[in-house]
């Protein structure tokens, strides 16, 4: 069992030296808080703990990510707090973060709280950013018990109850909550979290994630997609809620609409083996190819016609995002923040959830309509450049550790 945290350590730029506001020294912000150590703020640095209890890398580490780069592009000090052999950690090594291996299992990880809160208080960072269900919990319990200022960003699109653990985690524990579209702000305000502390930040898109080195038709090729054969990709997980079920349903009802695409499943779940089973049950194994293990979405993005996200819960949808900023007509579910990312029939379509009928309607409309399918990806790409550009995330975020800390 884990008694303690494994301390892994990079090179990272030192913490800014800070004195009082006179003459032509940094000015200081003050805390509003009773704290053990009373570390001061400088008014351009600050040293930020990140704590995500992800093992795998989806979403949602594509955010945190996006947010660390941007962070540390302004000077800011960024430490990742994340389980040891983790794929966050890794990528964190990777790109020369400062990680702090933690083991944090479950919300009863009790060796993992005290592992966390001792490397929170020798870190004594200026503001804990809390980016998981599990981080919420043992990272918000431990950033209170230290006095340290804690936020927590808020992804999944899922009921949120009034219980106890709601009012911690969403309470007690932080000084802001941070949902990544109207939809989740609206469930948490539903649940009783002070709507004082609630804000809006929406997720981003990685410009280097979407860029494809290998082009379109050799993409093509690589998969066995001949001539103009159209494609349709679905990045997300294997998982029920992403909906590829539906997706399966719906490629039946083209085919037997006189359509046969080819189908792209980017992902890695627990639902690989039924969907396969089904799409073989449905005699579409031939046009379906599923893709794990696969990292270069830019090169999928320029192979495909169009991106489907047929979702029954969804934070956001990134993936869509990135469909959008990859001008691809993008389809996807009327669920959460989908509904807010796309404006139906004007930067892509959006259909009811667990409806292969309508799904299936939706996507032979784009297939047979090349300029629909054109005019929906030219405006999906605009949309995503003019509000969901990755400056506009770290902005947010920077103005609310301000606001937290001021």
């Amino acid at each position: 069992m884990w008694t303690s945290a494994i301390r892994i350590r990079t090179s990272c730029p030192p913490r800014t030296p800070i004195t009082s506001s006179c003459g032509d020294r940094e000015p200081r912000l003050e805390r509003v808080r009773a704290l053990s150590y009373r570390p001061r703020v400088s008014a351009r640095s600050l040293t930020l703990a990140h704590v995500d209890a992800e093992s795998g890398f989806s979403g949602g580490e594509v955010q945190v990510f996006l947010l660390l780069e941007g962070l540390r592009e302004r000077g800011h000090r960024c430490v990742l707090f994340a389980p040891p052999g983790s794929r966050a950690a890794a990528h964190a090594l990777e790109r020369k973060f400062d990680v702090r291996a933690v083991p944090m299992r479950n919300q009863l990880d009790v060796p993992g709280y005290f592992a966390l809160r001792r490397e929170l208080g020798a870190l004594e960072p200026d503001l804990v950013h809390l980016h998981t269900g599990r981080a919420a919990w043992l990272g918000g319990l431990a950033a209170r018990s230290l006095g340290l200022p804690a936020i927590v960003t808020r992804r999944m699109d899922r009921r949120v109850s009034r219980g106890v653990l709601t009012k911690l985690v969403y309470g007690a524990h932080v000084r802001a909550v941070a949902a990544i579209s109207p939809a989740i702000r609206d469930e948490l305000a539903r649940a009783g979290v002070d709507a004082a502390k609630l804000s809006v930040i929406a997720s981003s898109f990685d410009p280097a994630r979407i860029a494809t080195r290998a082009g379109r038709e050799l993409t093509r090729r690589g998969e066995g997609v001949t001539g103009d054969e159209p494609v349709l990709l679905v990045l997300a997980s294997l998982v029920r809620r992403k909906g590829h079920d539906v997706l399966l349903e719906a490629l039946a009802r083209l085919r037997a609409d006189g359509l046969r695409p080819r189908l792209w499943i980017a992902g890695e779940g627990s639902e690989l083996v039924a969907l396969d089973a089904q799409a073989r049950k449905l005699e579409l194994r031939e046009q379906v190819r599923f893709l794990k293990g696969r990292a270069d979405v830019g090169e999928l993005l320029a192979g495909c016609d169009v991106c489907v996200l047929p979702s029954r819960q969804e934070g956001l949808g990134v993936a869509a995002l990135e469909g959008l900023a990859a001008e691809r007509p993008v389809i996807a579910s009327r669920v959460g923040g989908l509904a807010t990312l796309i404006e139906h029939e004007v930067s892509g379509l959006l259909v009811p959830p667990e409806d292969p009928a309508a799904l299936a309607a939706a996507l032979a409309r784009v297939l047979r309509d090349p300029a629909l399918a054109a005019r929906l990806a030219r405006a999906g790409r605009e949309r995503a450049l003019a509000a969901f550009a990755p400056q506009r995330m770290v902005d947010a975020y920077e103005e609310l550790y301000r606001r937290v800390l001021a």
